[in-house]
């Protein structure tokens, strides 16, 4: 049993009211009924209705709106998905042409964060990705991650952190080619509340981004998510 304020275990039971057990947390002191804490008896088809509205536009306050499920408890089914999810740089081909972008978000809602994707010139799929600042110190960490793809040539607007990586010769700076890269951005502000622009949705943490679009890639490519839904 986790706290919905806090996810603190440290529980104790505290009497009832109109006949549900009442609960209060230890650590942060909130109080709450049994209906909170009642995720385990949710179905695996209430957990996947759920999910799906978050990965297609809703946000966690408007799920709780429309299925009257805590919005807390989908944030842990958003959670809980994490250990489920394949690693995505096991199940692709390698690209021989490479695309590179950066979209800028915020965690918060005045602190700018970017998320670096990677993909390939053919087919629209985020193959990588990483987030932080707009330094090259963050798009290392994407470089490293796809530099041994050894890709004939990186297709990239012209941002001054790219050639400090890609060797000479290799990038190609074209902005009309970068369609379906910035196309495949535009997918994560129309399927994620939490990127949507003029939003009161928005990331309080860089983990739970980044998991939001991992989970949201997965969705994309296998259409439904019942495979990684525990029951």
């Amino acid at each position: 049993m986790n706290c919905p304020k806090c996810n603190s275990n440290n529980i104790r039971k505290n009497g009832h009211r109109r006949g549900k057990q009442n609960y209060q947390c230890k650590t942060c002191g909130r109080q709450y009924k049994h209906e909170f804490h009642s995720e385990l008896g949710y179905s695996k088809k209430v957990k996947e209705n759920c999910l799906t509205m978050y990965l297609n536009g809703n946000g966690f306050r408007a799920i709780e709106r429309i299925t009257k499920v805590n919005h807390n408890t989908v944030i842990r089914w958003v959670r809980q998905t994490e250990n489920q999810l394949p690693d995505s740089s096991n199940d692709h081909q390698i690209p021989q042409v490479g695309k590179l972008d950066e979209l800028q978000t915020f965690i918060g809602k005045k602190n700018k964060i970017w998320i670096w994707t990677a993909l390939n010139k053919d087919y629209s799929e985020i193959l990588e990705y990483v987030i932080g600042d707009r330094s090259a110190k963050i798009f290392e960490e994407l470089w490293e991650k796809i530099k041994d793809w050894n890709c004939y040539f990186w297709i990239t607007d012209g941002y001054k952190v790219y050639p400090k990586f890609i060797p000479d010769g290799d990038q190609i700076i074209s902005k009309t080619s970068m369609t379906r890269i910035e196309g495949e951005n535009s997918r994560l502000r129309h399927y994620l509340a939490r990127l949507h622009r003029k939003t009161f949705c928005y990331s309080k943490s860089k983990e739970m981004l980044f998991l939001s679009i991992k989970l949201l890639i997965y969705y994309l490519k296998e259409k439904n998510l019942s495979t990684i839904i525990r029951g």
